[in-house]
């Protein structure tokens, strides 16, 4: 079975018969097959994603340019507007990856700081305040008072607090709600993104977290959603030491949890 992983066949198991220690081996090279074939397949679905994500605005660039080269269309201001978007879009893509490989490696800089958790919680609701009432959804803060400070890197926290608030305006429809909570917890102090929107399958939820995947397989790209934003939140959070979960009900709405660590203590 070695031997057929090394040629490139991972999915092998071996019949386990003892429980000595030959057993165990055979436990723990059944474990490995599996999870390197998991790991291989999650390798060759996220490269074909990155290529249909790339290939939309692509296509969508050289259209343009190509008619308007051609003289099928004219040049105007309204159209270069149109690339011009299509081209950023690309460019946070690249810049999703790029921080995603810097966690991947460790190398993902912060620079952590004490930081009042009510500050953050005001200073995100302050940013989408218009976005929400432009939806019209109620977009309200709820925390604690007295809680203690945390160590972070406010501007990776705000990338963070920025992808949560996207996702849970998107799914909100008007006349919702979008709640931001802080309370202390055994490990720091607690945060809470929670939405009234359409909730989220529970067969789902052990997934959200993963590069490029989609609840729904209809929303792509065009909608705005890339399939990097809760692997992003996940990636900032555990860089911080912090731990990401997610809670939801079909219907009724889902609710994003993470725990960051409290600010040491000044002598």
């Amino acid at each position: 079975a070695a031997q057929k992983i090394a040629r490139g066949n991972l999915e092998q198991e071996v019949k386990v018969i003892t429980q000595d220690e030959i057993g165990q081996l055979a436990r723990a090279f059944n474990q490995m097959s599996r999870e390197v074939a998991q790991a291989n397949e999650m390798r060759r679905q996220m490269t074909a994603d990155i290529a249909h994500d790339l290939r939309t605005p692509l296509t969508v660039i050289a259209g343009y340019i190509e008619s308007m080269r051609d003289g099928v269309l004219a040049p105007t201001p309204e159209r270069f507007a149109m690339i011009y978007v299509e081209i950023e879009r690309l460019q946070k893509m690249v810049e999703d990856l790029r921080l995603l490989s810097q966690a991947d490696a460790g190398e993902l800089r912060l620079n952590c700081q004490s930081v009042s958790p009510a500050a953050i919680l005001e200073r995100a609701a302050s940013i989408f305040q218009h976005r929400a009432t432009q939806k019209g959804i109620t977009l309200r803060v709820n925390r604690e008072e007295n809680l203690p400070l945390v160590w972070l890197d406010e501007d990776r926290m705000m990338q963070v607090m920025d992808n949560l608030l996207s996702n849970a305006l998107r799914h909100t429809p008007a006349g919702g709600e979008v709640i931001l909570e802080a309370k202390p917890s055994e490990q720091g102090v607690e945060f809470v993104v929670r939405d009234t929107g359409e909730g989220i399958p529970p067969e789902e939820i052990p997934r959200i977290f993963e590069r490029f995947y989609r609840a729904d397989k209809s929303r792509h790209t065009e909608a705005g959603e890339s399939g990097l934003g809760l692997a992003i939140v996940k990636a900032i959070v555990e860089a911080h030491q912090g731990r990401v979960w997610a809670a939801s009900v079909p219907g009724g709405g889902t609710a994003i949890h993470f725990e960051m660590p409290l600010a040491p203590q000044k002598d």
